[in-house]
């Protein structure tokens, strides 16, 4: 999965040198990262025309903090791949004026031509970047009051649930799909309920990621766990498993 994902990712920069990638953070892209490290080191990819933006940033965090997003992509990415900082985006979550911030963002993410090739996780309750469940979602960049369940998963990365912040700044659903290709991966049986809502039950704002759905160049990687509720899987003659054309597994 993690090579499938790199390759997919390092075949988007030798196409287009110049493409615009957005990130993600968390533990799933983690193996992700470090297969792409290993191509830039071996010469087989190249980032220093590239531009990037992350999906999102906590807010109150210090950049400097280890758990800020800012800390963790160049601890897990950007210190070992020939992407210039410059064109390293992400949200700035210690702002003065957090609207203006998000308005500068989209401004950003428009000025470069938008997002060819969007990495995403999902989140238990369905969450993609940090777009929670609720009645409307936002289209851009926005601040978001983080949902209980979510600061429950992060406390893991923090040294209590008090020390996880209560507010982030966060891409939308709306940009999110306006990149030309989005890559969803998930690991793990503890995601196999919420992958199987976002892609096969109702199209609603409870499950954010089910809008993906509509999306008309998807690509789905899970691993074994994360598929095992999925009903449209059929056993291969060696075991494994498939999806329809439409998904790429």
């Amino acid at each position: 999965m993690d090579e499938a994902c790199a390759d997919l990712i390092g075949g988007m920069i030798r196409i287009k040198p110049r493409a615009v990638l957005g990130l993600a953070t968390g533990g799933t892209p983690l193996g992700v990262y470090r297969r792409l490290i290993d191509d830039c080191k071996s010469g087989l990819v190249s980032f220093r025309h590239a531009t990037s933006f992350n999906l999102d940033e906590y807010v109150g965090l210090p950049e400097d903090h280890p758990e800020s997003y800012h800390a963790y992509m160049r601890r897990n990415l950007f210190d070992h791949i020939d992407l210039p900082l410059s064109r390293a985006h992400l949200p700035n979550g210690n702002a003065a004026d957090l609207e203006a911030e998000c308005r500068r963002y989209d401004a950003l993410i428009e000025e470069a031509g938008g997002i060819d090739l969007q990495l995403l996780g999902i989140g238990h309750n369905g969450h993609i970047g940090f777009n929670e469940p609720g009645r409307e979602l936002s289209t851009g960049t926005h601040v978001v009051e983080l949902a209980e369940a979510t600061r429950q998963a992060n406390a893991r990365f923090f040294n209590s649930i008090d020390e996880v912040p209560k507010r982030a700044i966060t891409m939308g659903v709306g940009t999110i799909l306006k990149a030309r290709t989005i890559a969803l991966i998930a690991k793990g049986e503890d995601k196999a309920d919420i992958v199987r809502r976002a892609l096969e039950g109702p199209i609603t704002t409870d499950c954010p990621a089910s809008l993906l759905q509509t999306h008309p160049q998807l690509i789905v990687l899970l691993d074994r766990g994360a598929a095992a509720k999925l009903s449209r899987l059929s056993p291969d003659l060696s075991g494994g498993s498939t999806l329809p054309e439409e998904r790429t597994v």
